[in-house]
C-alpha cells in the first residue's frame, strides 16, 4: 500500500528503514504513468520498503527542501537519510533494481 505523506508527516514517515516517496501532481502525465508502477512495487516489496506519495501542489515545503524541480521524482531514504533521487518515469524493473541496493 502506498500511503499519503504531507509536509507535516514526511520526516516521521521516512525516518526508519528504506522508504520511497513518489513526488507527483494530478496534472502531470508522467506522474500518472509512474503511480501504478509504484503501487505494484509496494505490493511486492512492502515487507522491505515503505512506500509514500506526496502531492507537490498541496505540500510545497518538502519538495523545496529536497530541491525537487521536476516530477515525478522518487526519493529513496534509508534510516532517514537521502540515499537516492530518481527523476522521471522509470519501469518497475529499473526501480526494483535501485531499491534492491538499499534493502537486505
Amino acid at each position: 500500500m502506498v500511503s499519503e505523506t504531507t509536509d507535516k508527516t514526511f520526516e516521521n514517515d521516512t525516518s526508519k528503514g528504506v522508504t520511497l516517496t513518489d513526488f507527483w501532481a494530478s496534472w502531470c502525465g508522467p506522474c500518472r504513468m509512474q503511480s501504478p508502477i509504484v503501487e505494484q512495487l509496494s505490493d511486492e516489496m512492502s515487507d522491505k520498503v515503505t512506500f509514500n506519495k506526496m502531492d507537490v501542489d498541496a505540500n510545497p515545503q518538502t519538495p523545496q527542501k529536497f530541491g525537487i524541480m521536476s516530477i515525478p521524482t522518487l526519493l529513496v531514504k534509508k534510516d532517514g537519510k537521502v540515499a537516492d533521487s530518481i527523476v522521471g518515469y522509470h519501469t518497475k524493473d529499473q526501480l526494483k533494481k535501485i531499491l534492491n541496493q538499499y534493502v537486505g
